[in-house]
């Protein structure tokens, strides 16, 4: 059980990877509304965490008062969560293509 969570946590390290380097090709081509759509699908995710998660938590991780309400906040944890969603999407492909047996 701890060597398939090891290799998944690789498989998912190496989807992290993989997501960044497409957000800076979308970047470097210039297509932002695909950047835009992929925000707006971290964005269900976002709004739960910022929600559930007490201002607190969120004032001290940012250093920025009332976080949860600060759009820049919302917007950078957004895709956060979406480079996330990509990250995991390739890690499931990833272990199924090498480790699933």
């Amino acid at each position: 059980m701890m060597r398939m969570m090891m290799q998944f946590s690789a498989c998912f390290g190496l989807g992290l990877v993989v997501a960044g380097l497409v957000l800076i090709g979308l970047m470097f081509f210039g297509q932002f509304d695909l950047i835009h759509g992929l925000n707006l699908s971290g964005k269900p995710l976002a709004q739960l965490g910022l929600l559930v998660l007490p201002d607190a938590f969120w004032a001290e991780l940012t250093g920025v008062p009332q976080a949860a309400s600060n759009p820049d906040v919302q917007s950078f944890l957004q895709l956060c969560v979406a480079l996330c969603q990509v990250g995991l999407l390739l890690a499931a492909g990833f272990f199924r293509l090498w480790y699933w047996r």
